[in-house]
């Protein structure tokens, strides 16, 4: 008994000794993270001339092979919506080649056309800059020299049956060249193409693109016209592990959970790329430079979703490349046809000029988080400062200018978009006091059934003959 009471002891001085020497192990705090600094290039002749600024795409409708299969349906009253809310352009992609003969003279559809006009002169109506262009041409990107002919029958077609439109309605020659349509293809076809439409469409701004799906590193291969009214696009879904998580026509699928938090590494990537386009555009005489779809999908969070359409948007501003979001109203959508109402997050990403403020917590909810004016302060926090063994102990992105209220809410003043982390540490005393417990417990069980064994066998002494 008295060994067994001295290793007990030891066990509990032991214990005491753990205590004694416990620590707190905190996160560093960050400073904040700087936003990279402006491109120092900016073109604002280039997107006077294009007169171009923000745009969206009227996607998933009449690129599918037929209008509506896709779950889009153009509606006249989509252009009102989409001028009101503050966009200047619209994209619409055509899939032209579904309603064209496969054989000369590849006469394109009336009925078909009608429809393209339709939707054409509702968007001008609003007093909008109208993109059309070829889309899902998927059979020249398999077979160039086999299609060359068609393809350039029907942008004929397009500019001679558009060739009275007004200045504001531009071609867009097609749509993410990629596969056996190389540099050396693309650049021939696009030469040609424009001589056909230059001949009735003298001044049209015509839009042409890098082979790769419009990458920003094929732009390096593309050879333009020497034509005053060339614009240039790239796409852009960089990283596209975030903006494609979940896409069901991407194999394999990104996996779905990726964040986009706005670290300087993520900003750095973007940046680095629209440097990039703005580079290559100096170097060619300063053309005006289109991006002509960028987005992320509705299978990642909508947080990061904000950060980075927003964190996009005005970069590209900065270097004065004009924009169209992808898309409207389909799977990447800033509006919601069902409810007939914007996405307010995606659409004040897009347009508004405030800053997003949010932040980011492992346990409990966060408050506070939305979009506040330029020079006030965003009070945000969280609901608690304890989850199990878990206990607050720090935000992490504070900048000078913050001013921490309490324990657990925080200003946070507003000059760019921001995202601030709670910084959660295991709760060292909770979890020993827990310990202790159970190890009392545990001795005082041992104890007791000792002594209940030690009176039994006294017993049973006692009562022997």
């Amino acid at each position: 008994m008295a060994l067994l009471e001295k290793r007990l002891e030891s066990y509990v001085l032991l214990f005491s000794l753990l205590f004694s020497t416990i620590f707190y192990p905190v996160s560093t705090r960050g400073d904040g993270e700087q936003t990279q600094p402006a491109y120092d290039y900016r073109f604002e002749e280039a997107v006077a001339e294009s007169r171009m600024h923000r745009g969206i795409n009227i996607g998933n409708a009449l690129e599918a092979p037929r209008e509506g299969e896709w779950g889009v349906y153009i509606r006249d009253e989509y252009f009102r919506i989409i001028r009101e809310a503050g966009f200047d352009t619209v994209r619409i992609p055509i899939r032209w080649s579904a309603h064209a003969e496969n054989n000369p003279p590849y006469r394109i559809d009336e009925d078909f056309f009608n429809r393209v006009d339709r939707v054409v002169n509702k968007s001008l109506e609003q007093g909008l800059i109208t993109i059309i262009n070829i889309h899902h041409y998927e059979e020249i990107m398999q077979d160039p020299l086999g299609h060359r002919d068609r393809f350039k029958a029907l942008w004929s077609q397009i500019s001679e049956h558009y060739k009275d439109y007004p200045e504001t309605l531009f071609f867009e020659l097609l749509n993410e060249p990629y596969g056996e349509l190389t540099d050396e293809r693309w650049n021939m076809l696009i030469r040609e193409t424009a001589e056909i439409i230059r001949r009735n469409n003298p001044t049209r701004k015509i839009i042409v693109g890098p082979t790769g799906w419009n990458s920003v590193y094929n732009l390096k291969g593309l050879v333009i016209p020497e034509d005053e009214n060339i614009i240039v696009t790239f796409h852009f879904y960089t990283p596209f592990e975030f903006t494609h998580q979940g896409a069901e026509w991407v194999s394999p699928s990104p996996t779905v959970g990726r964040k986009w938090l706005g670290t300087q590494g993520e900003k750095k990537q973007i940046t680095d790329e629209l440097n990039m386009a703005v580079e290559w555009a100096m170097q060619h005489g300063n053309v005006s430079l289109l991006m002509g779809e960028f987005g992320a999908y509705s299978k990642a969070d909508m947080d990061s979703r904000v950060r980075w359409t927003r964190f996009v948007a005005r970069e590209a501003e900065k270097r004065g490349i004009a924009w169209c979001y992808w898309e409207f109203c389909a799977g990447f959508g800033a509006y919601d046809p069902d409810k007939g109402e914007w996405r307010t997050e995606l659409l004040n990403a897009l347009i508004s000029e405030k800053h997003y403020v949010t932040v980011e917590t492992e346990y409990g909810n966060a408050f506070g988080a939305g979009w506040y004016d330029e020079g006030t302060y965003a009070p945000v926090g969280i609901n608690i400062t304890s989850w199990g063994f878990y206990v607050f102990d720090h935000f992490e992105g504070l900048g000078p200018k913050d001013r921490i209220i309490d324990e657990r809410t925080v200003e946070i003043y507003v000059d760019e978009s921001r995202m601030i982390k709670a910084i959660w540490r295991i709760d060292y005393v909770k979890l020993l006091i827990i310990a202790l417990i159970c190890f009392t417990a545990c001795a005082a069980a041992i104890l007791y059934k000792k002594r209940a064994l030690r009176s039994s066998l006294i017993q049973k002494i006692k009562h022997s003959p």
